[in-house]
């Protein structure tokens, strides 16, 4: 397993290495005070991997609190530090979190009292609430000069995380931080955020050397407006400040044809007063007024007005130009006096040491699923067993979704030249790769057998693998096989030429005859395999389904 200081598969089914909080929330309701939510160590409710367990959060709406034990403290010396696990949000996630924390080093640590208040050295993982995805790395900076410690959180992550929040997938959560003050942040081993202590941190490591004087004030007679009025400025003798905006265009004459005896609205002659009008409560009737026809066709009706324009002689209230204020003294700011409080603290990858890790969370959403917790200071380690355990998960999770091989058979059944494609294409990869695709077969069955033996049996022994690889063109070969049979069959192409037909047919007869020889040298292969053997097949859709699990 390599250098480790915490590993934590649950594979055993028990929790027998965690202590569940008994302690309350300070500052709360009584009712909810309790950190009385459920855990339990199960399967996922859609497992790909029968038997794979995890750390399930089981309650909505209530306050949760686990933790365990390191083998041994961190300490933040010469090697970086690694920390990842794995979540799968089975239900969604409305709103509540998943991160861990590691639990300082204090000689009042108690695991059976853990709350939010215990402290912390560093806090990482997902969180979310509404529309507010977040992936917190905070940790908590010792002031070397007063024993203080501050909060400091890492810049928001540039990527967008809401598809690990969504699409009910497990996902894998990586922090390291190096000796070097850098740091990464990685979502299913793909970097999501980075940066350094010393300068992507907020609030800053360390504080300025100088700041304002609390003292200082401004001068009263402080001139601050780079501009000011001209004060030598006179306005003009022929600046009419009363001449309207706009003015009737005396240049516009009516149209001919206009009515101007004629109201644009006139009485509704069909309009017949209500039966139970009452004049003395409701007043005179008045039929409604509707459109006149007459105006429909002409260009207007009624007392004909000019329209109006702006006026070329507008000028409206006259101010005097602004000038450079010749006092100008530009912005105030009050003097710099030296930082009381400055420190300078270039390693703060020299943290708290911590010893145990623990999840203390609170969510509407239940049935959040944790696994293969681990805490090292090697980087190949790490990803040693991120292979061996989310790995799995990820192949076994991607093979359950419609793939590659669905959608190219799907589209073959639709258009049945595909086919040709198909086969061409194949047929040059099995020509160049067939006796090593049937040995890698064999060796990855067998790998994968050996591998899930041991994982039941030992949780922490670590057999690795780098997944599918050439196995994937042996059973390319048997689609292409049943690919052809289902174009000779389905859609038969029209030939020309005696000549022509026979050439195609004796290279054809050759192929299948290799294609025949590599299924049967795979099929022949399994018998001794066990019961993780795959199987190589002849119906395309038993085909399809372990084609989907092998990519």
């Amino acid at each position: 397993m390599g250098e480790h200081f915490f590993a934590e598969s649950f594979d055993r089914g028990t929790l027998d290495s965690w202590v569940l909080s008994k302690a309350k929330k300070e500052d709360i309701d009584e009712d909810i005070a309790k950190y009385d939510g459920k855990w339990e160590v199960e399967d996922m409710k859609d497992s790909k991997l029968p038997g794979d367990k995890g750390l399930v959060l089981k309650s909505r709406a209530k306050h949760h609190a686990i933790s365990a034990q390191l083998l041994r403290p961190f300490i933040f010396d010469t090697k970086p530090l690694i920390v990842q696990y794995e979540v799968n949000f089975q239900q969604g996630i409305d709103c509540g979190g998943a991160y861990v924390k590691l639990l300082s080093q204090t000689p009042d640590l108690n695991l059976d009292e853990f709350v939010d208040k215990t402290p912390y050295t560093i806090m990482f993982g997902p969180d979310k609430c509404g529309e507010d995805y977040k992936l917190h790395f905070i940790f908590r900076h010792k002031n070397p000069k007063t024993g203080e410690y501050e909060e400091k959180h890492a810049k928001k992550p540039d990527a967008d995380l809401r598809t690990y929040y969504t699409d009910k997938k497990t996902h894998l959560y990586t922090l390291v931080v190096n000796p070097d003050n850098s740091f990464e942040v990685l979502v299913d081993q793909t970097v999501v955020n980075s940066g350094n202590l010393l300068t992507d941190m907020t609030p800053p490591i360390n504080p300025a050397a100088e700041i304002e004087d609390p003292d200082d004030h401004k001068p009263e007679d402080w001139d601050e407006r780079p501009k000011i009025q001209d004060p030598d400025a006179v306005k003009p003798e022929d600046w009419d400040e009363d001449a309207p905006k706009q003015i009737p265009d005396e240049d516009a004459v009516k149209p001919d044809g206009w009515l101007d005896d004629q109201p644009e609205y006139t009485s509704d002659p069909d309009a017949v007063k209500p039966e139970d009008w009452d004049e003395d409560m409701d007043g005179e009737w008045e039929a409604p007024q509707i459109p006149n026809a007459l105006c429909e066709t002409a260009p207007g009706c009624g007392a004909w007005q000019r329209p109006m324009i702006d006026n070329p002689n507008y000028k409206g209230k006259w101010k005097a130009p602004m000038i450079d204020n010749p006092n100008y003294q530009g912005v105030w700011k009050p003097r710099k006096i030296a930082n009381p409080d400055f420190f300078e603290d270039l390693h703060p990858f020299r943290m708290t040491p911590f010893n145990a890790v623990g999840l203390e969370l609170w969510s509407m959403s239940s049935d959040i699923f944790f696994d293969n917790f681990f805490i090292t200071n090697e980087r190949h380690t790490a990803e040693r067993w991120a292979n061996d355990g989310w790995g799995l998960k990820k192949a076994a999770e991607g093979a359950a979704e419609p793939g590659l091989v669905n959608q190219m058979m799907t589209a073959a059944d639709e258009r049945p030249w595909l086919w040709v494609v198909y086969v061409l294409t194949v047929a040059v990869t099995h020509w160049l790769g067939l006796s090593v695709c049937s040995v890698a077969s064999q060796m990855y069955v067998k790998t994968v057998s050996f591998h899930l033996t041991m994982r039941a049996a030992l949780p922490h022994l670590g057999v690795f693998h780098n997944g599918l690889s050439k196995s994937e063109l042996c059973w390319l070969v048997s689609i292409a096989a049943a690919g052809k049979k289902s174009d000779a069959e389905d859609s038969p192409a029209e030939k020309e030429g005696e000549e022509e037909e026979e050439e195609e047919e004796e290279e054809e007869a050759a192929v299948n005859e290799e294609e025949e020889a590599a299924t049967d040298q795979v099929r022949d292969s399994k018998a001794s395999l066990g019961k993780h053997d795959v199987v190589c097949c002849d119906d395309k859709s038993e085909l399809s389904t372990f084609v989907e699990r092998a990519l």
